[in-house]
């Protein structure tokens, strides 16, 4: 489980969120609640919540897969949605976490 900040002005709203996991996964989306969760490429369940102004990311991956295509566009899609969820590149996520880790 990984909790991402929201840069300035973005808003901390699942629905937000939800528009977002659309845009990059063209999947059907579970709802429970609060709680977003897909399955897409190599992605076995992706879990998507709110906790207060953070993001909060779940993952589960299929490592079995050897179609590099997959994976790759996988990857992709799954950085894009960080990008369009939180605001902050993934270097920027990057920093942040060292960030935190040495707090």
């Amino acid at each position: 489980m990984q909790e991402y900040k929201l840069k300035r002005g973005f808003s901390p709203d699942i629905e937000r969120i939800y528009e977002e996991v659309g845009k990059c996964f063209p999947v059907d989306i579970d709802r429970d609640g609060d709680k977003l969760s897909i399955s897409y490429g190599v992605i076995k369940e992706l879990s998507v919540s709110m906790n207060g102004k953070m993001l909060v990311v779940d993952t589960v991956m299929d490592v079995s897969s050897d179609d590099d295509d997959l994976i790759l566009d996988t990857n992709k899609r799954f950085r894009d949605f960080l990008l369009l969820a939180t605001g902050y590149t993934a270097k920027e996520r990057r920093n942040q976490a060292k960030k935190a880790v040495s707090k």
